[in-house]
């Protein structure tokens, strides 16, 4: 599994026209699923996700975890993350999981973050969203169960 987290100050997602979720201070989870994901993988982004300490204190350092600062997360599907552009211009994205499985693991993600943070909003899986947000900091970090 891989994530793009993004801290923010608040974030939405549309989905034509209408507001289908929103958040304010906490996370963007933007969230790819690989073709050799388990559940495994999402309880180990997740287990990595929930302690990280990248919320300031009252000194400006990132000292501090979501359930610290009681943020909330929006979770966002977005399969493009195994976009793999080594060769020529289009990029293939064989390396994602089916709809199938990718929707299943997404959806045990989702639970995950569930059972550990009050308000949790999501897109809606395989649909055309429109993503907004206030990224706080900047503050964006990559990772990777692969890597983790």
């Amino acid at each position: 599994m891989r994530a793009v987290v993004q801290r923010v100050m608040r974030a939405s997602v549309t989905i034509d026209g209408a507001v289908t979720g929103s958040i304010g201070a906490g996370y963007l989870v933007l969230l790819g699923v690989g073709a050799a994901d388990t559940r495994a993988e999402a309880d180990k982004l997740w287990g990595k996700l929930r302690g990280l300490r990248i919320n300031e204190d009252d000194e400006g350092k990132t000292n501090l975890s979501l359930a610290d600062t009681n943020g909330a997360v929006l979770v966002v599907s977005q399969f493009t993350l195994y976009a793999n552009c080594r060769r020529g211009r289009r990029p293939s994205f064989t390396d994602a999981a089916p709809p199938e499985l990718a929707r299943e693991l997404y959806e045990c993600f989702v639970d995950l973050v569930r059972a550990d943070v009050e308000h949790v909003a999501t897109g809606t899986f395989a649909a055309n969203m429109q993503v907004e947000l206030v990224n706080d900091g900047p503050f964006t970090i990559l990772l990777d169960t692969d890597e983790l």
